[in-house]
C-alpha cells in the first residue's frame, strides 16, 4: 500500500497523524537540545581542565542534537505483533516504533524516535515475508524538503499480501545527488545491514563493485560501533582512511548527519607524514619500496646498531666499586634481543638490567638497596656510556636516508632479501647528506614510518575504516595495520578498480599484510547506484582486469540513460555536458588527465562554469571537471566520459589503464554519455 498527497490531508487520516508525530518529535528534540544548553557547570568541576573537557562534551552533544530541516527525523515505522522481548502468550500486546537517525524522547523519557542502530530497529532492514521477525507492519515514509508527503505499508505477517518491491525505497535509491555523499540509513539492505552490525572484535573486508554501497556500509558500521561500544571507542578512538582529500571531503558529512562528530579522517600519506614529501618515485622503485620485504631490510638495519659489549661496566658508589663483567652484559643483551621487543623499549630496559645486576652484588655483600638505588645506578655515567655504545639511539629518517644513499649499507642489510637489480632500482642516483635536503617520496615516508615502529610502538586505535584499499602497497597496509594492532578494521575495496602498479591481488594477502589474517571477507554484488545499461557496458572490461570477479547486478528499476557518441571536436563534448545539465542533479565530465586543460578552456569559452573534484556542487554550478586519476570514489548523477582510449593510454600499462577506464565508466548514477574521436578500446566492443 502506498499513499501520497499534494494537498493538506484531513485531520483523521494516517498522513496527518504521521505529520503530527513528526512535529511532536521535532519539538521533543528541540527540548532535548535546550535541556543540554541550559546546563550550568560552574560548580560541578574541580578544576579548569575538567571544566574544559565537560564544556567540550556538552558542545558536542548540542551539535549532535541539531535538527536538520531538510533531513527527516524518522524514515520508517515498525508495528510489532508483540512487545519486543515479551512472551508471546495470550494477552501480549504489540508496540510501535518510529525508526530514525537518532534517539528522541519526550519529557517523560518515553521514546518518540528510535535510533536506527538499536536492536529493536533491526527488523526494519531484515524483516521479510519469509521471516517477518514478529513485525506486523513496516511503513516507509516519503519526504520533500523534510516534510512527509507519502507513506508505504508492507503487511509482513499477512499471508494474503504478496511480497513486492518498495517504490519509496527505489525512489530514495535513485534520488538525484547534489553535493557531498549522504547517509543511507533509510535504504540499507539486509546484506549490507549484516556487515554494518558485525561485532567490534573482528575485522571485516568488503569486496564490492561500483555502486554496491561499500563506502556507505563502512561509514555506517563506524556509526553502529560507536553506538554499541561508545565508551570503549571513546577511549581508543576511530579513524576513517580515504585515498585522497577530495574523497574525504566528499564523505565528511555522512557521520555528522548521523550524530557522530568525533571520528577522525585521514589519508595514508597523512598517517606517515614525518618528513616533507617533495619527490616522486618511478613505478619500478615504488613497487620495490612498497614490497613487504622492505620491512625485513629495515629491521636488519635497525638492529645492526646493537653490538656485543667487550668491556665490563664499573659503577662507583661512595667508596665501593661494583663490576659487571662483559660476559654478563652479553647475556643481558642477548636476553633483550630474544624477547623481540621494540628497539627503543629494549634500549630503555638495558640500563635497568645493568643496574639490577649491580643491586644483586650489593645484596650479596650485605647491603639492602631499594628501587631508588637501582634508578640511581641506571643513571650512572658509566652505565649510560655502556648503553650508548652497545645500544645506540636510532633516528628513523636518518637510517632510511643512509639505506637509500649508501650502496654498501643497503647491500649489507638487503642481502638475500632484495636482488641486486632491486637494490639498484631504489638507490638514489646521488647521495644526500641530510634529512631536510632529501626529496622524499610517499613510499619513502612509509619506510620511515615502518622504521619508527621498529624503534617505538605506534599508538593503536579501537577501529579503523580503510576505503579504496585495493590501491595500497603491502608496506602501506602495514602502516595502517599499526594503527589498529589492538583494535579492528573495516577494509573496503574492489579488486577490479586497482589502478596502481602495486594494486592488491587478493584480499587474503592484503589482510595478512594488515596484520588481520583472520578477517572475514564479504562480497557485495547488488548495485544500487549504477544503472543497468551503464554497469553492463563497463562489465565488458572485467574479464580483462579481474577474471573471476562477480559482475555487479544493478537492482535499479530505471535502466538509466546511456549513449556512445563519435565526436570530432571539443565543442561536441561541451554540448553533451549542456544536454545533461538540463536534468536535475550533478554532472561530471571525466577525462584523461592530459586532456583536462583543453576541456577546461572549451567549457570556459562556452560560458559554462565548472568545479574541481572535492568542491561542492551548487544550484548554479553543477558541473565538475574530473581528471580520471581522481575519479575513484566519486559519483555524479550524470557523466560525460571523454575519449576512453586516452584514459587507457594515460597509464603505464594497458591493464592499469583498463582498470582506470572501468572506474571512470562507473561514476554515473542516472546517465552516461561516452564521447570519442579515436577508436574505442577493443575490450569494450560487445
Amino acid at each position: 500500500m502506498s499513499t501520497s498527497v499534494d494537498d493538506p490531508a484531513p485531520l483523521d487520516d494516517p498522513l496527518s497523524r504521521e505529520r503530527s508525530h513528526l512535529a511532536a518529535s521535532r519539538a521533543a528534540l528541540r527540548a532535548m537540545r535546550e535541556d543540554v544548553e541550559s546546563l550550568d557547570i560552574k560548580d560541578v568541576t574541580a578544576n579548569w581542565v575538567n571544566a574544559e573537557v565537560l564544556a567540550r562534551q556538552i558542545d558536542e552533544r548540542i551539535k549532535a542534537l541539531a535538527d536538520l530541516s531538510d533531513t527527516p527525523l524518522f524514515f520508517g515505522r515498525l508495528d510489532y505483533l508483540h512487545a519486543p522481548g515479551a512472551e508471546q502468550a495470550e494477552g501480549a500486546y504489540g508496540e510501535r516504533f518510529y525508526i530514525g537517525r537518532r534517539h528522541v524522547h519526550d519529557h517523560d523519557g518515553d521514546p518518540m524516535v528510535i535510533d536506527w542502530r538499536a536492536p529493536v530497529s533491526q527488523p526494519f532492514y531484515r524483516a521479510s515475508k519469509k521471516d517477518p521477525m514478529d513485525v506486523a507492519l513496516r511503513r516507509r515514509f516519503g519526504y520533500t524538503r523534510g516534510e512527509i508527503t507519502a507513506y508505504e505499508d508492507e503487511h509482513l505477517s499477512d499471508p494474503a499480501e504478496a511480497a513486492r518491491t518498495s517504490k519509496l525505497l527505489q525512489q530514495e535509491i535513485e534520488r538525484p545527488r547534489v553535493g557531498p555523499m549522504r547517509d543511507i540509513v533509510a535504504t540499507i539492505q539486509p546484506e549490507q545491514d549484516e556487515i554494518v552490525r558485525s561485532g567490534l572484535g573482528g575485522t571485516v573486508c568488503v569486496q564490492g563493485g561500483p555502486g554496491t554501497g561499500k563506502t556507505a556500509v563502512g561509514l555506517h558500521r563506524v556509526a553502529y560501533l560507536l553506538y554499541a561500544h561508545r565508551e570503549r571507542l571513546a577511549r581508543t578512538g576511530t579513524l576513517v582512511i580515504g585515498p585522497n582529500r577530495s574523497f574525504l571531503h566528499y564523505i565528511e558529512q555522512v557521520l555528522p548527519a548521523l550524530g557522530e562528530l568525533t571520528v577522525q579522517q585521514a589519508t595514508v600519506d597523512d598517517l606517515v607524514a614525518q618528513v616533507e614529501v617533495r619527490g616522486a618515485d618511478d613505478a619500478a622503485a615504488a613497487v620495490v619500496k612498497g614490497d613487504a620485504r622492505m620491512a625485513q631490510v629495515l629491521r636488519r638495519a635497525v638492529y645492526a646498531h646493537v653490538t656485543m659489549p667487550t668491556e665490563p661496566v664499573v659503577v662507583v658508589r661512595g667508596s665501593r666499586r661494583w663490576r659487571v663483567p662483559a660476559y654478563e652484559l652479553q647475556d643481558i643483551v642477548r636476553e633483550l634481543l630474544d624477547r623481540d621487543i621494540r628497539y627503543g623499549a629494549a634500549r630503555e630496559a638495558l640500563p635497568q638490567r645493568i643496574a639490577h645486576a649491580v643491586l644483586v652484588q650489593m645484596e650479596r655483600s650485605g647491603e639492602a638497596p631499594d628501587d631508588r638505588v637501582q634508578d640511581a645506578v641506571a643513571r650512572n655515567a658509566a652505565v649510560k656510556a655502556a648503553v650508548k655504545q652497545v645500544w645506540p639511539p636510532v633516528d628513523p629518517a636518518k637510517l632510511v636516508l643512509r639505506l637509500l644513499s649508501d650502496a654498501d649499507f643497503l647491500a649489507e642489510h638487503a642481502e638475500g632479501v632484495l636482488t641486486e637489480e632491486e637494490r639498484k632500482t631504489i638507490l638514489w642516483a646521488k647521495p644526500v647528506r641530510s634529512v631536510k635536503a632529501a626529496r622524499w617520496s610517499p613510499a619513502d615516508a612509509v619506510l620511515i614510518d615502518e622504521t619508527t615502529d621498529i624503534v617505538q610502538r605506534t599508538h593503536s586505535l579501537g577501529h579503523v575504516v580503510l576505503d579504496e584499499a585495493q590501491d595500497l602497497s603491502p608496506m602501506q597496509y602495514r602502516a595502517v595495520g599499526r594503527r589498529c594492532t589492538t583494535g579492528s578494521a573495516t577494509v573496503l575495496g574492489d579488486l577490479a578498480q586497482g589502478t596502481t602498479p602495486w594494486a592488491t591481488r587478493s584480499w587474503d594477502e592484503a589482510l595478512a599484510h594488515l596484520g588481520k589474517a583472520d578477517g572475514v571477507i564479504e562480497e557485495l554484488t547488488a548495485g544500487f547506484r549504477v544503472p543497468t545499461d551503464v554497469i553492463t557496458y563497463a562489465s565488458r572490461l572485467l574479464p580483462h582486469i579481474a577474471p573471476g570477479l562477480t559482475p555487479v547486478a544493478s537492482v535499479r528499476e530505471n535502466p538509466g540513460f546511456f549513449s556512445v557518441r563519435t565526436t570530432s571536436e571539443a565543442a561536441e563534448v561541451v554540448a553533451a555536458c549542456e544536454e545533461l545539465l538540463r536534468n536535475e542533479g550533478s554532472t561530471g565530465l571525466i577525462a584523461a588527465d592530459a586532456r583536462v586543460p583543453a576541456l577546461a578552456e572549451a567549457l570556459s569559452a562556452a560560458g559554462i562554469g565548472h568545479l574541481a573534484p572535492g568542491e561542492e556542487t551548487t544550484a548554479e554550478t553543477r558541473l565538475t571537471l574530473v581528471p580520471a586519476s581522481l575519479a575513484k570514489g566519486l559519483e555524479y548523477d550524470y557523466v560525460v566520459l571523454d575519449e576512453p582510449q586516452a584514459v587507457v593510454d594515460g597509464e603505464p600499462d594497458e591493464r592499469t589503464g583498463l582498470r582506470r577506464l572501468y572506474v571512470a565508466l562507473t561514476r554515473a548514477v542516472s546517465g552516461l554519455i561516452v564521447t570519442h574521436t579515436a577508436p574505442l578500446p577493443p575490450q569494450l566492443e560487445g
